[in-house]
């Protein structure tokens, strides 16, 4: 019964968590673009920006991490050590919160108007959320099933293909501008 609590709030963490940086970059683009049109709205950006951080994104994160490790710790070391691809999910959730962390910095450059990067770009960041959560979601289906050099190949074709998506919704969007 525990171990299912652990999971369903596991889930819920990370759902959220995904939810938070989803939402995180989307202001980071609209907050760029304030800043590229020299709008006065740049301060209602940094509010949004701090409290999806704050409010969201480190909670969530700290839930999925303590329910992870608490459903790690009851399966056992020898469960671990029978499912390797268990290390390779733990090697992107590490990844995962370096990036969760790095934006903490992005927030402060915001903020600061000191940040160098184009709303493009933040288009761009906005989207590796979606490789690993799709990488993750891979591993925790298939488990020790996935054959992780075919599905690293899929997900940065994925990675190119949401490039490709980004790049003409720029076009896009510059070409309805002028019109």
């Amino acid at each position: 019964m525990l171990y299912l609590l652990l999971k369903s709030l596991h889930i819920f963490g990370f759902t959220a968590w995904f939810s938070g940086l989803f939402y995180l970059g989307r202001i980071f683009v609209y907050h760029k673009e304030a800043i590229e049109q020299e709008e006065n709205s740049s301060t209602n950006y940094s509010l949004m920006e701090t409290r999806a951080y704050k409010i969201i994104c480190n909670p969530a994160m700290i839930i999925t991490w303590t329910c992870g490790l608490a459903m790690l710790y009851n399966n056992g070391l020898e469960w671990l050590n029978a499912n390797p691809w268990m290390y390779q999910k733990l090697v992107l959730l590490i990844a995962l919160t370096l990036y969760h962390i790095s934006l903490k910095r992005t927030i402060n450059r915001l903020q600061e108007a000191a940040e160098k990067a184009n709303s493009f770009q933040y288009r761009l960041l906005n989207e590796l959320p979606t490789l690993f959560l799709l990488s993750i979601v891979l591993l925790a289906v298939f488990k020790n099933g996935l054959n992780t050099l075919i599905a690293g190949v899929c997900i940065i074709c994925f990675g190119g293909i949401l490039y490709a998506i980004t790049k003409w919704y720029k076009a896009y969007r510059e070409n309805n501008a002028a019109s």
